[in-house]
């Protein structure tokens, strides 16, 4: 079985983070039978956030010495560079922008590849791009969340419009939780089915610091209610004198954030990393006594399980469809009230004042995940679905003329 993997993101030397897991789950479904080839959408519009943190020159620079083929893991990766206007104006129409490009590509690739699938990350624009660009084989697409939920809300002429026709012309829609599921079929998906992502399970379990530190993975943007960490420590700050917070991640709200602890008094209690390198990361998520993440619109939110898999307790907040999910899986998910800083402040306290509810809480959150959220049972579960799509058990309508 061939598959050629159609992505936005996906990890570069620019961005070793960026969209690790849809690199993972293309090294899973190698792992499990496939061959896989990916082939990478790349405007040629900086973002805003490159822009601001390196400057015009400086981000072209480091655009134009990104490589346009490299190996990574030992899955071959081609760039596919294309004119698309600056992301606030019109990312919705970037599939349209970008599938006379990824045409060329697949129609290249085709010839000493002659792959059997597609498979698109995101509904829009790489879905919508590869429907409009491939009509020849099966498309797949999976749904992460920001595709269904921003794109469709904030550009919803163009970018809605594109997410409605991948979804009703895709031959699978793989969504990464129940939840986004529900929200790809009441925007027009056939049968969507729920595929999760996974993480590693290290061979020991995590040793807690001798101090207590919460830790926190995400970008720095608001819908993640870093703030309300905040909050919540200056609640525990009588009772917990020695707690610390690790922050990794990088977005607009970091200077907010550090601003909003020195006026709490608690810069000296927090220290804010910065985008690291996915090994990085994890290094620091599974250093620690608990993760906390009360994110809101959370469609999965694979940083909980990578700090359970080292037997970290983690916290999320209820009604989002991931971490209720994960939760629902197993035990060592803990589940607050959204937008609740006094709600989260007492489930910390509850945690950091009992150890041995704490330690029970690890032992099941490593289960969970070796149950439920490995990658081999992300790669198996992958090949599964496409050999359902090859065999016409999931037939789809054929994609429109673009």
């Amino acid at each position: 079985m061939r598959v050629v993997v159609v992505a936005e993101y996906y990890p570069s030397a620019r961005s070793p983070a960026l969209g690790i897991w849809a690199h993972r789950q293309a090294m899973a479904a190698r792992d499990a039978g496939a061959e896989i080839r990916v082939l990478v959408l790349r405007t040629l519009s900086p973002s805003r956030a490159e822009l601001a943190e390196h400057g015009v020159a400086a981000s072209v620079g480091r655009m134009l010495r990104e490589p346009l083929t490299e190996i990574r893991d030992g899955v071959r990766i081609e760039r596919v560079p294309f004119p698309g206007l600056p992301r606030p104006l019109a990312y919705g129409a970037w599939g349209a922008s970008a599938a006379p490009f990824l045409s060329v590509a697949l129609r290249r690739l085709r010839r000493e590849f002659p792959y059997d699938l597609v498979h698109a990350h995101y509904a829009a624009p790489a879905g919508d791009a590869a429907r409009r660009a491939e009509r020849a084989v099966p498309l797949v697409v999976s749904v992460h969340g920001g595709d269904v939920l921003g794109v469709v809300q904030r550009w919803p002429r163009l970018g809605g419009t594109a997410v409605r026709r991948t979804l009703a012309t895709a031959d699978l829609v793989l969504a990464n939780s129940s939840g986004i599921a529900a929200r790809c079929r009441a925007l027009g998906a056939r049968r969507p089915e729920v595929l999760h992502l996974g993480t590693d399970v290290p061979a020991t379990v995590a040793v807690p610091p001798r101090e207590p530190r919460l830790v926190t993975v995400g970008n720095l943007v608001a819908r993640k209610r870093h703030a309300d960490v905040l909050d919540a420590m200056v609640r525990l700050r009588g009772s917990h004198p020695a707690l610390r917070w690790s922050v990794v991640g990088d977005g607009p709200e970091r200077a907010p954030l550090a601003a909003r602890a020195a006026e709490l008094g608690l810069a000296d209690r927090v220290e804010f990393h910065g985008a690291l390198e996915p090994d990085a990361a994890l290094g620091v998520a599974r250093a620690a006594t608990l993760f906390v993440l009360p994110s809101v619109d959370e469609a999965f939110g694979v940083a909980y399980i990578e700090a359970m898999a080292a037997g970290v307790p983690a916290i999320g907040v209820r009604g989002e469809p991931g971490p209720e999910e994960i939760a629902a899986s197993g035990g060592g998910l803990r589940l607050v009230e959204p937008e609740d800083p006094a709600g989260l402040a007492a489930e910390l306290d509850r945690l950091l004042r009992d150890a041995a509810l704490r330690a029970d809480l690890g032992v099941q959150a490593r289960a969970t995940v070796q149950a439920a959220f490995t990658w081999e049972r992300c790669g198996r579960a992958t090949i599964a679905a496409y050999e359902r799509v090859l065999a016409g058990a999931v037939p789809g309508p054929g994609r429109e003329p673009a």
